[in-house]
């Protein structure tokens, strides 16, 4: 039965004290300021009468196979661009992207955990910034939030919110989709060619890939929320799995509010600054049924910081039984500037990665997966790694618009030190 839109599904709705706009009524961090409101009302209702991007079959399948690294039966691999561009999109950049993840998982399943694939794609248009301007030289603009927002040249026009760009994201991420489910159904003949190069003896099997991203613009969120009622149960249908990030993560706030109605799994970065109480609650307030597979708590703290913020609240986790996920994104608490260009080190990356399935280990808890910010693409936005990027490499293709993202090389890289992790567990675990 098809979902229905929040209009459609006002009269069959389940009692509740949570319906999709629910979050207008709270505090909000990181929301765009649009000068034209009635035409951002035009473009939510033209969203809300769409068809969904996703089908809810499989947010439930997806939240099936979470429920199963929540159980130490898996690992999740989750990467894409730091932020999707409208400019430099193509159905090859989509190829690209769906092979690098399918190679990391073959490398990770290659050691002996079973993989779970989650694309940061058909929805990372927006970027929660730490200043609402920039400023070159004297002038002081907006900051560029994502091409879903505003656009990256430092012109006054260019950065002026403009709501129709949720429309044009919407078109882009039907379109990656179509192509990501093309590519999975053509894929199934390069597995033999994967596994060969990777090692991994098993007989190919189709992979699923699902999409994700971070549920920043509530306003294009709750156009695409619907109704199931077979599940009785509202789902966002913008993507398989959303995340709330750590500058939005505020326990009364508007994002907050709206994920904890939601069925889809939910992903909720943890950085340095969180404390043990408001954790305990937003675990409380997001997933209050502490179902496996609802929760995927990702820990961003930098390679010197995560050994003295990650154990205390694995602790918790496993005090107070918590089915949650817990995974790491080793990007955002590394970031640097060099030379005027912010970069990240991969040997800072595998440092946290590592230190993270340590601490994994040593506290009881099953090293759920990664979150990385990565392409395809040949790019010197990141130093180290097996090809040895160096300082005067940075600039020769610096082309993100916001992060500096792995390249495949230096992606590949740390999935092998993640399938190197992950079968020296295993050994340990065997001789035990």
């Amino acid at each position: 039965m098809q979902a229905k839109s929040p209009a459609e599904a006002k009269a069959h709705q389940p009692k509740s004290d949570w319906t999709p706009g629910a979050w207008r009524s709270r505090p909000a961090e990181q929301l765009i300021d649009y000068p034209d409101p009635e035409a951002l009302s035009r473009v939510e209702r033209r969203l809300a009468g769409s068809e969904p991007l996703v089908e809810v079959a499989d947010i439930i399948h997806l939240r099936a196979a979470l429920a199963r690294v929540a159980n130490g039966e898996a690992i999740i691999m989750q990467g894409g661009d730091c932020a999707e561009s409208f400019a430099e999109f193509d159905a090859d950049k989509v190829r690209v992207t769906y092979n690098l993840l399918l190679r990391m998982g073959a490398i990770v399943r290659a050691a002996g955990s079973d993989v779970v694939h989650l694309a940061r794609i058909a929805g990372q248009f927006a970027k929660p910034r730490s200043s609402p301007v920039e400023t070159i030289g004297e002038v002081t603009l907006p900051s560029y939030r994502g091409d879903a927002v505003n656009g990256p040249a430092f012109t006054s026009l260019a950065r002026v919110p403009d709501p129709k760009r949720l429309l044009d994201a919407h078109r882009q991420a039907q379109v990656t989709i179509e192509l990501l489910q093309a590519y999975a159904s053509a894929s199934y003949a390069d597995l033999p060619r994967v596994h060969r190069e990777v090692g991994l003896k098993e007989p190919p099997r189709p992979i699923s890939m699902f999409t994700s991203h971070e549920a920043l613009l509530l306003n294009y969120e709750q156009a695409l929320t619907r109704f199931d009622e077979a599940s009785e149960q509202w789902w966002a249908t913008s993507g398989h799995m959303l995340w709330i990030g750590d500058r939005t993560r505020q326990l009364d706030g508007a994002h907050v509010e709206f994920a904890r109605g939601v069925g889809n799994p939910v992903g909720l970065k943890c950085g340095p600054s969180i404390n043990a109480d408001d954790f305990l609650r937003l675990m409380d307030r997001i997933d209050p049924d502490n179902l496996p597979g609802k929760l995927v708590l990702i820990g961003r703290f930098g390679a010197d910081k995560v050994a003295e913020h990650l154990p205390e609240l694995m602790r918790i986790t496993c005090r107070e039984g918590r089915k949650v996920i817990w995974s790491i994104d080793p990007m955002h608490g590394n970031t640097r500037t060099v030379e005027g260009l912010k970069t990240r080190m991969v040997g800072d990356i595998v440092k946290e990665v590592r230190t993270f399935f340590e601490i994994a280990e040593a506290e009881g808890v099953h090293g759920g997966g990664i979150h990385l910010e990565m392409t395809g693409s040949d790019v010197t936005e990141c130093l180290g790694g097996s090809i040895n990027l160096a300082r005067e490499d940075l600039g020769r293709r610096y082309l993100t618009h916001c992060d500096p993202r792995l390249n495949e090389a230096q992606a590949l890289d740390v999935a092998h030190a993640v399938a190197a992790m992950v079968a020296d567990q295993a050994k340990r675990a065997n001789a035990a």
